[in-house]
């Protein structure tokens, strides 16, 4: 540098007159090494980095105990039913009888049937109506059937108790017809039974044992009844498809005089029969063989056998005679024969609910 301008370098910094730079403080001189050795990441323009979410352990727990309930409606629904209010009118329909319940179904607030709501107040306002009530089970090859002839033996099955219990000309009285020619017409015990039945009925040939028909004192309210059962199937000891049903029907009824008053008559009927190799057994074709019956009626009459269903309203029933074995009509945990073991000899019992 010359002389001259050092000479002006060294006045103006003691006069405080130059641009001298400025040592910067200890503290700046952390701050920046620290950002040289550790730089922050660049940001994204316009990037947004939301806060962490706290976790939400209870939803976990919500979903746990829906999934435990859903295990519990489908592996108790009889139980299950009780906690939601019974069998009130409003509630979900069951679904269809896979197997037989390990107890009678709960029961609901004691309401009357009206015209508008026959079935309010009993489990059967939860049941489907008509065929839709009985469970079909999947066919398959058994015994000399194949698996689409099993099929049709289920089918006509189905039809036969349509045919025995829904038909409206049958319930008014009428003959049975299109029942009877699902029947073995060379099974010659049942064919006298069918024929003392419907000429005169007694205690051992009483139509009422297969067939609903009712008195021509009552009638039915509308056309809606309730069913729940069900239909299985095996091999019987000589090849013949062995068809098991159990089905409880709820009717209806008013006095046909009029009035408003609603009533309800309660059959449950197991059916047992036999579809056969012709091969084996004289049979025609389409027709089966009756192997047994039982019968569990509520509010049919309690009398002379007349061969119809005979139900009592208010004014009968307070004059009529109490006693005999206490039944839930509704009860379907137990087969007819095991409940009424004990009171074979009793003519008639008390219903607890109708």
């Amino acid at each position: 540098m010359p002389d001259d301008e050092w000479d002006r370098f060294l006045k103006e910094s003691v006069e405080g007159t130059a641009d001298a730079p400025r040592e910067p403080s200890a503290r700046s001189r952390i701050v920046a090494r620290r950002l040289r050795e550790d730089p922050a990441p660049p940001t994204a323009w316009r990037a947004h980095t939301p806060p962490p979410r706290p976790k939400r352990t209870g939803w976990y727990a919500v979903a746990l105990l829906v999934v435990v309930a859903l295990l519990a409606v489908a592996l108790f629904p009889q139980q299950v039913t009780g906690w939601f209010g019974g069998d009130d009118a409003g509630g979900t329909p069951l679904a269809q009888e896979s197997e037989r319940p390990t107890g009678a179904p709960p029961r609901g607030t004691a309401e009357r049937p009206t015209r508008e709501e026959p079935f309010r107040g009993s489990p059967a306002a939860r049941w489907a109506s008509g065929v839709d009530g009985i469970t079909m089970p999947a066919a398959e090859a058994t015994g000399w059937m194949s698996t689409a002839q099993v099929q049709q033996a289920l089918r006509q099955t189905r039809d036969f108790l349509v045919a025995s219990n829904l038909d409206p000309g049958v319930l008014r009285g009428e003959r049975p017809a299109r029942a009877i020619a699902l029947m073995n017409p060379h099974q010659k015990d049942v064919q006298d039974f069918l024929s003392a039945a419907f000429s005169t009925p007694g205690e051992e040939n009483d139509p009422l044992l297969l067939f609903s028909r009712f008195d021509q004192r009552a009638r039915l309210v509308g056309d809606d009844v309730r069913t729940r059962g069900r239909i299985s199937y095996a091999a019987a000891g000589d090849g013949a498809l062995r068809v098991t049903t159990d089905v409880t029907y709820v009717y209806p009824v008013a006095p046909a005089s009029g009035g408003d008053e609603v009533a309800r008559t309660i059959v449950r009927r197991e059916v047992v029969l036999d579809w056969n190799d012709p091969k084996k057994v004289i049979t025609e074709p389409g027709t089966f063989s009756l192997v047994s019956y039982s019968l569990d009626m509520t509010n049919g009459g309690c009398g002379p056998t007349t061969g119809l269903l005979a139900p009592q309203f208010a004014a009968e029933r307070s004059t009529a005679p109490k006693g005999g074995p206490e039944v839930d009509p509704y009860d379907r945990s137990r087969s007819i024969d095991e409940r009424t073991q004990e009171s074979r000899d009793e003519e008639c019992g008390t219903a607890t609910r109708s």
